[in-house]
């Protein structure tokens, strides 16, 4: 098998998990309060990352790096996975899943317009269309179709949802400057930031967990969407003769989520949900086509 084909194995593989952990967040939050459900998927996102590091031989690689290098696990980890995640899960905890989780999707276009001031990259017109196509797919979900009134379902929720955004575009855009492993560096950003959840969780909501579904999904969440997929993408960036072929998978998995949302959860797809869906997808896609056009132009250079 050639690389190019192990690399869409592996998109694909990371695909198919991203799109069943909107439903995994909802059937977690039926009992669980937001920080809690994050109390739980970090562990066990730490102890996935620990397993998967030590099986790869590379547990040691923790325990060499450089004193400003776990300074920064401990800022990062503050974003990700603790403010990061609080605002996500709580936008879950009071949207439907099927605008939720579109709304999240937004967060690549959010990435693109903060590499213009931070990583000194240049606007173009068609970023300019791309945003305004996306948020207005993002204004149908919010307003469930009932665009003229721009009177939305939840004002906290969709709040919650597009500040989750912000705050994983800035965690890339810092990333950036990170030299290390990244699954070293992801396994260390949870380790430094479960202290922080811990004590939140223990002041807010509690340390009593109920047992059951809701925590069994909560499990689900850390060990595949925080800790398997991460892994299965960074191996899908690496093996990929052609990253834009891979990246392109991304887009087949808010689509296969609704199928998810709607047989599990038994939520009813409103129609809003669909055309939303389609604009913010329009909006990416027209967003990433710079990255298409310029790997077009090397791979025929």
């Amino acid at each position: 098998m050639t690389d190019q084909k192990q690399a869409m194995m592996y998109g694909l593989a990371t695909v198919l998990l991203w799109s069943t952990v909107a439903t995994a967040f909802k059937l977690a939050l039926a009992d669980l309060a937001p920080v809690q459900m994050l109390l739980v998927a970090c562990s066990a996102s730490i102890i996935v990352m620990a397993i998967i590091l030590t099986v790869q031989g590379r547990i040691a690689e923790v325990f060499r790096l450089r004193r400003a290098q776990y300074l920064q696990s401990m800022v990062m980890g503050l974003i990700n996975p603790c403010l990061y995640y609080f605002l996500l899960f709580g936008a879950f905890d009071r949207l439907p899943a099927q605008e939720a989780q579109p709304l999240n999707y937004t967060w690549a276009l959010v990435l693109a317009y903060l590499s213009v001031p931070f990583l000194g990259q240049t606007l173009r017109r068609i970023d300019v269309l791309a945003g305004l196509v996306c948020y207005a797919g993002v204004v149908v979900i919010a307003t469930r179709g009932e665009v003229t009134s721009m009177s939305f379902s939840d004002p906290l929720g969709v709040s919650l949802a597009l500040g989750s955004t912000l705050v994983w575009a800035s965690y890339w855009i810092i990333a950036t400057r990170d030299t290390r492993d990244p699954v070293v560096g992801l396994f260390l950003n949870f380790l430094f930031g479960f202290p922080v959840i811990v004590l939140v969780c223990w002041q807010t909501a509690g340390l009593a967990l109920p047992l059951g579904g809701s925590l069994a999904a909560a499990v689900y969440v850390g060990v595949f969407e925080m800790g398997i997929a991460f892994v299965l993408w960074s191996k899908a960036m690496k093996k990929a003769e052609n990253t834009s072929k891979v990246s392109n998978l991304i887009f087949i998995s808010p689509f296969l989520s609704l199928v998810f949302i709607y047989f599990i959860l038994g939520e009813v797809i409103l129609n809003s949900t669909y055309v939303g869906l389609g604009l913010i997808i329009a909006g990416l896609w027209l967003q990433q086509k710079k990255v298409r056009d310029r790997e077009a132009v090397l791979n025929h250079g």
